[in-house]
């Protein structure tokens, strides 16, 4: 059986340190591809719908998802969104802006955007918005020209995730999130005070989400022997 295509992904981003981040970030995630740039929203338009007469893409390998910024120089993202739409262009866009405007988020998910991701994040954040579309690309990707009730619901339901339960007061989601990369990329368990070393946090600060990440079972919590007195504990991210 042959292995599915990758997801082929098209970075619409004026800002290039920006773009090579988030395309850095796309290589990383297992099972799609930076199919290319674009640093405007004509750009964007052109590489999506190309004019008559130009080179034409590969059909094998059509553009599946757009992460598209809502802030570009020449057009608004909705803008981009409501002409590529206009073209016929079936692709997929996620987008990935500062804008919080609640009028843009609702325009954004009228014009059928797939998920929204406000800046700044992590890329743990960027990397469940992938894992959540892949699912979905996945699930409907096999389907042939028809698709079931339960495979159509299978596949929205990727796209929507249970939403996390409510932190603790006095505990910040971007914390949270700092602190469990740390984890994730570490080769060994790792005490509180090496983790609030890293984070330059205080030490009793990062120990309240260490303690409630193992409290969701995120992580698994060991004691660590070998030095005089009450053995310290250590933290591992459950793989």
């Amino acid at each position: 059986m042959n292995a599915p295509r990758e997801i082929a992904v098209l970075i619409v981003e004026d800002e290039p340190i920006t773009a090579e981040a988030h395309a850095e970030y796309v290589r990383r995630s297992d099972g799609f591809a930076v199919a290319g740039v674009a640093h405007s929203g004509a750009e964007a338009i052109t590489f999506l719908n190309p004019s008559p007469g130009a080179a034409p893409r590969s059909p094998e390998c059509p553009i599946d998802l757009v992460l598209l910024d809502m802030n570009l120089p020449d057009l608004h993202g909705l803008d981009v969104l409501r002409r590529i739409r206009g073209a016929g262009v079936p692709a997929d866009v996620i987008a990935i802006t500062a804008v919080r405007d609640l009028a843009v988020v609702r325009g954004a998910m009228s014009a059928g955007i797939v998920q929204y991701l406000i800046k700044p994040f992590t890329y743990s954040a960027f990397s469940a918005k992938l894992v959540s579309y892949r699912e979905y690309h996945r699930n409907l990707a096999g389907q042939g020209t028809s698709a079931t009730q339960s495979e159509v619901d299978r596949a929205l339901a990727a796209l929507r995730p249970a939403v996390p339960a409510a932190l603790p007061k006095g505990l910040s989601p971007d914390t949270l999130n700092s602190v469990s990369e740390i984890l994730k990329n570490a080769s060994d368990p790792l005490s509180a005070s090496e983790v609030s070393a890293a984070l330059t946090m205080s030490r009793i600060t990062v120990r309240r989400y260490l303690e409630h990440l193992e409290a969701q079972r995120a992580v698994v919590r060991s004691p660590r022997y070998g030095s005089p007195g009450r053995p310290e504990l250590e933290y591992s991210w459950r793989r």
